[in-house]
């Protein structure tokens, strides 16, 4: 009987016990060979461009190896919250209100640039707006979530355990591996921006064991951002307390 509280039905495959799995399942969920190539594909595979658009890779071959392994959804924290419209509306909150606090102080005082010259051509760019919008929803909101916080924290927690130690260790493990996945595109400002941002997510993530939120945070967080780009708002905002 599939349970009350996740968005996926469970595979008649999945109620089989781990004993009687199959060899294929186990190796995906141990880590042996296999298990860390699955690992290693899913963290380097990040995301596909296509026509614009940035397609998440790494979150699908997540859900792959989700089905594959017989993992129980819940375990990479695709829980169906118990009010859809709160949990929007509260991560749309939060993700405008964060990025706001990011770009206006705690970026200023690292001593960032205002301008994010990675994506300041999308200044003014109207022609790129279906785009962009798709990746910051789909494959950032969905994917990297999926990524650094379900399936990263379902591995480490095998890996570590479950105790208030090594959830810090992959609370910490885990926002510097989303901080250096920014580095190549972003530098070094994007890459602490990051890692505050996985910091902050993969505490919340620790605590609830939920992602929804996250995505949706997620998600609000970077078109926030884009928003301030297009309309060319980013010295503005940063220097509304620091000049």
């Amino acid at each position: 009987m599939t349970p009350p509280d996740t968005d996926f039905p469970v595979p008649e495959a999945s109620r089989i016990s781990p004993a009687s799995d199959d060899r294929l399942a186990a190796d995906l969920r141990g880590f042996g060979p296999l298990g860390i190539l699955a690992m290693v594909v899913i963290l380097l595979a990040g995301g596909v461009p296509v026509a614009g658009a940035m397609i998440p890779l790494g979150g699908l071959l997540t859900l792959t190896w989700v089905r594959l392994s017989r993992t129980p959804w819940r375990e990479i924290g695709y829980v169906r919250p118990a009010n859809w419209i709160a949990t929007i509306a509260g991560g749309v909150v939060l993700g405008v209100a964060f990025k706001f606090f990011m770009k206006a102080i705690v970026m200023p005082l690292l001593g960032a640039d205002p301008i994010n010259h990675a994506f300041h051509y999308l200044t003014g760019n109207w022609a790129l707006i279906p785009a962009t919008v798709f990746t910051m929803v789909v494959g950032a909101g969905f994917g990297e979530e999926t990524v650094f916080r379900g399936f990263l924290f379902e591995r480490l927690g095998r890996m570590f355990g479950k105790g208030p130690g090594a959830r810090v260790t992959t609370v910490l493990l885990t926002a510097v591996l989303f901080g250096f996945a920014h580095w190549s595109l972003q530098g070094l400002a994007g890459t602490e921006q990051a890692a505050i941002v996985g910091l902050v997510f993969g505490t919340i993530y620790a605590r609830t064991g939920r992602i929804w939120l996250l995505m949706v945070t997620h998600a609000a967080f970077d078109l926030t951002a884009y928003a301030m780009i297009y309309w060319d708002l980013e010295t503005r905002v940063a220097h509304l307390l620091f000049k």
